[in-house]
């Protein structure tokens, strides 16, 4: 009977043992995926945070540029006002 006994306390060990290396197995498996979907999200990240400072630096490009053009058109502007004042003034000495 003890010799009977000892063997159904092996095998139920070994069946929870069993057990415990499935769960392991699945638990190591579902850390995997997590560990895979993580390094993927942060490769994607990466990514992004590229393509925003090459975003970043071409707005800046572009910003510049557009301030640059306002200035010249602030300037020509400026140009045109003085040479109709200048029109302005040879017309009327010509008319006195």
């Amino acid at each position: 009977m003890t010799e009977h006994s000892s063997e159904d306390g092996y095998e139920a060990a070994a069946s929870r043992l069993d057990k415990a290396f499935g769960r392991l197995e699945a638990s190591v498996r579902s850390l995997n995926g997590r560990m895979r979907a993580h390094s993927r999200i942060e490769s994607d990240t990466q990514k992004l945070l590229s393509e925003r400072s090459r975003l970043a630096a071409e707005l800046d490009k572009v910003s510049a540029r557009a301030k640059r053009l306002d200035d010249s058109s602030a300037e020509v502007a400026r140009r045109l006002v003085v040479a109709m004042e200048t029109v302005r003034e040879v017309l009327a000495k010509e008319d006195s």
